[in-house]
């Protein structure tokens, strides 16, 4: 048998590497081989393990869409705890994922202070994140560990899925954000950063939720 080690392994952005077999020891070895400053993602689901290396336009994508969830959180005056990728794992669950961004806003008080999350006394995340989704893994792992909230940004759409009886069901709205377009809001806020830019976007992205808010008292 051939082993080789990670720092052999070379994974070109938009590619995944797939690994069946992986023991849940050989998945934490990884976990800290790779370290915590990286820019591939690891998902893990009862020995299946996937390695993905996004997009610069991935990663353009998430960053924004994150923005835009703080900015409405903001402007509602609701609070939040950003959880950003963190490894969200359970051993007894054989599970583990890691999404473009997360946020705690219904248990948000439970996790201010928490410098690390242990799924087996922690709630999961109230909404994860994620861009070109692609692997059945990370489904697997979302759905098992409890997410009740998956945002999922593919090919130019945002797509609202919400957790019922194990598996996720697209919805029309979101369950957090009740009232709000979300799935148009997002979608066309990530297109016209593609043509104002960023930081313009953003700004009118606020000026649009305020003048949203004014027309619903």
């Amino acid at each position: 048998m051939v082993t080789l080690q990670l720092r052999q392994i070379q994974i070109s952005p938009g590619q995944r590497l797939d690994l069946q077999d992986v023991s849940w020891s050989e998945f934490e070895a990884i976990l800290q081989e790779l370290g915590e400053a990286r820019n591939i993602r690891i998902a893990y689901s009862d020995g299946k393990l996937s390695i993905m290396s996004p997009l610069p336009e991935h990663e353009k994508a998430k960053v924004l869409i994150g923005d835009l969830v703080k900015i409405l959180l903001e402007e509602l005056n609701r609070d939040c705890e950003s959880f950003g990728s963190t490894t969200f794992k359970r051993q007894d669950m054989a599970k583990g994922v890691e999404p473009d961004d997360s946020f705690y806003i219904q248990n948000y008080a439970r996790m201010i202070g928490k410098g690390r999350v242990d799924l087996t006394i922690d709630p999961p995340p109230d909404l994860a994140i994620e861009v070109d989704l692609t692997s059945k893994t990370q489904t697997e792992a979302y759905a098992a560990l409890g997410v009740p909230e998956l945002w999922r940004y593919d090919n130019g759409r945002l797509q609202v899925e919400v957790l019922r009886q194990g598996q996720y069901v697209e919805m029309a709205e979101s369950p957090t954000f009740l009232g709000w377009p979300i799935a148009a809001m997002v979608t066309d806020f990530v297109a016209r950063s593609g043509v104002v830019g960023r930081s313009q976007a953003v700004r009118e992205f606020r000026v649009w939720v305020r003048r949203f808010l004014a027309g619903a008292r």
